[in-house]
């Protein structure tokens, strides 16, 4: 390679983005997917590799991004070598893959038995994090105290000693090897190649692992507090005294990932969170994102690399990694939505705005009721005295509101009266209208009510199973969701079953047409229909979704701890509430304003996508 090429190839990405900028700049040329994770990335002097979900490589060679092909789908998690023709990668079950330069093979993990299922063996313990000596040998670390060392390509399972799930490694200086992960564990492997657990004081669940210097490791990860029912970073320096934590004072996101830069060390996690430690000092850095960075690679000619959720790849220059972002509080974060007084501190289940009026109306426990006038919620007449989960308009043009032990209730302006009683402890928790007459409600153990010609009548739903959300084009095109990513479709005739490709709970549905159908669940799962097939998006809010609703051109979605999504048209992104409660329903206006309802009498207003 002569001095020419080697300088072309250092200056890898600099092709693509100017490198005196002070931001920090998307990558573009990966064909990645809106619903893609990248978790890990490799660079040397001739080009980087990216990794992440469903067994996705790129390659930039210094000119493109192009994907290579690998043995494998599943999520690969981390990456190390010593060159590119000694590469390996690990991912969820047990997946270890080998590049050689030219190409990548399967070397270990993803057993599969004679149903195409993955077996329930020891070498498919999902791994998470890999590192490795200058003489090539390596150690992998996963779930359930699982340590592999690899020699001589050969790979080979170490006692641990413990049970907790491992999520970093880091070969140090004087020989021996840390590994930690979950619930402050820490293991050190001494050089005659036993495994010792070393005291830790902090309960945090280490995702990274750096030697600052030798004898000296940071640690960064974060905890759950059920109190703000989120994550918090913690940084941890660990040396000859033991572990004692950093910058106690302040409030973090949960940290992924650290590398060591020209600039100083760089911390990466939840919320495009970015700091620069140098000595004693921490500074935040804008990243540009709100979306989670899982992965940090330090580039050969002083940028650094982010890889995260959605998709996402940014390249930071010399001067965006030392350029300070300005102070904020502790915890904030940028909304679009506001606060509204609702005048109710009652759990909030429901939102329904008329389609035709625009007139929005809330609901939840109680017989709670609130009507949104001339910009302000007002309380009406409660509904009965049990929780109200749903509303929608009468088909004389009132008011309907249902909810526990099947009640369904009629508002005429003035006065709520009895419009049904399944005399059941059945909850009805949605209904639909088509605004015409045609009008359905499904709750509990597969309830599902039909209106026709005066009366209620229940139909058979074919499941025991309980259903959350009901949405339709017309009155003989309607789907119901529910547990177990149950989907039933109604054809006019029957309701049969849809597989949506998901076994986790979904709570909402909603579309444009038949062609353009949302579901959203558990554990922040998200799917599209586009009129031939699902694609369920892997999970990356982490929290439950709750709610849906959309407009012309976005769909937003709400849920547990005031978690936010919004879909452009072309990819999800997280859409910061400024809540950290249950947000449990919302409806869009015709006019395009948005609003989420909740716990303890929440309601948030989004103005229109128009106006930002």
């Amino acid at each position: 390679m002569t001095a020419t090429e080697t300088l072309s190839r250092r200056a890898l990405i600099r092709g693509q983005v100017p490198m005196d900028t002070a931001e920090w700049q998307p990558i573009e040329g990966l064909a990645a997917g809106s619903g893609d994770v990248f978790w890990a990335g490799w660079a040397d002097a001739e080009g980087v590799f990216v990794a992440g979900d469903e067994g996705v490589v790129f390659y930039f060679d210094g000119a493109v991004w192009a994907r290579m092909e690998v043995p494998a789908t599943l999520p690969v998690h981390a990456l190390w070598g010593l060159s590119r023709d000694e590469l390996w990668a690990v991912g969820w079950m047990g997946l270890i893959l080998r590049f050689d330069g030219t190409s990548w093979t399967l070397v270990r993990g993803g057993v599969t038995t004679d149903e195409n299922r993955y077996a329930a063996i020891p070498e498919n313990t999902p791994l998470f994090a890999i590192d490795g000596r200058a003489d090539g040998t390596a150690w992998a670390v996963g779930d359930t105290g699982t340590i592999l060392r690899c020699e001589a390509g050969t790979w080979v399972a170490e006692a641990s000693g413990t049970r907790a799930h491992l999520r970093c490694v880091r070969c140090l200086s004087d020989g021996q090897v840390l590994a930690a992960g979950a619930d402050g564990t820490i293991l050190r492997r001494s050089k005659e190649g036993l495994w010792e657990a070393q005291t830790s004081p902090h309960g945090s669940t280490f995702t990274a692992a750096l030697e600052v210097e030798p004898g000296t490791l940071l640690l960064a990860g974060g905890r759950y507090f059920v109190d703000g029912n989120a994550f918090r970073g913690d940084l941890v320096l660990l040396d000859k005294d033991g572990a004692r934590p950093l910058f106690a004072g302040a409030r973090f996101r949960r940290f992924r990932d650290l590398a060591q830069t020209r600039a100083g060390i760089v911390a990466v996690g939840d919320g495009g969170q970015m700091h620069l430690l140098r000595g004693d000092e921490l500074d935040r850095i804008d990243s540009g994102t709100i979306h989670d960075l899982q992965g940090l690679v330090a580039l050969p000619g002083g940028e650094a690399l982010a890889v995260g959720d959605f998709g996402t790849v940014l390249m930071g220059s010399p001067a965006a990694l030392t350029t300070i972002a300005p102070a904020i509080q502790a915890g904030e974060t940028p909304s679009r939505w506001a606060a509204m007084e609702s005048g109710t501190d009652r759990q909030l289940w429901g939102l329904w705005a008329d389609p035709d009026t625009g007139i929005t109306h809330a609901c939840g426990e109680e017989g709670t009721v609130l009507v949104l006038d001339r910009g302000q919620w007002e309380a009406l007449p409660a509904a009965g005295d049990l929780g109200i989960h749903t509303l929608a308009r009468a088909p004389d043009g009132g008011l309907l509101a249902a909810g526990q032990l099947g009640e369904i209730h009629h508002f005429d302006g003035s006065v709520w009266r009895k419009h049904f009683d399944l005399f059941m402890d059945v909850t009805i928790l949605t209904l639909w209208s088509d605004g015409q007459g045609a009008l359905l409600a499904a709750g509990d153990e597969g309830l599902v009510l039909r209106h026709h010609e005066g009366d209620w009548s229940r139909m058979a739903s074919g499941t025991r199973s309980a259903l959350y959300g009901l949405w339709g084009r017309d009155a003989d095109h309607l789907l119901a969701v529910g547990d177990f990513g149950l989907v039933l479709r109604w054809n006019g005739t029957r309701w049969d079953t849809f597989n949506a490709g998901t076994e986790h709970f979904l709570f909402d549905v909603w579309g444009r047409g038949l062609d353009d159908i949302y579901i959203v669940g558990l554990s922040g799962t998200i799917g599209h229909f586009d009129g031939r097939r699902w694609r369920i998006t892997p999970a990356r809010a982490r929290r439950d979704l709750l709610a849906l609703a959309g407009t012309e051109t976005h769909v937003v979605a709400v849920g547990a701890g005031g978690v936010g999504m919004v879909h452009d048209g072309a990819r999800w992104a997280p859409d910061p509430t400024g809540a950290e409660i249950g947000l449990r329903a919302l409806a869009a206006s015709p006019e395009g304003d948005v609003f989420a309802a909740g716990d303890g009498g929440t309601i948030l207003r989004r103005a229109p996508f128009s106006q930002g």
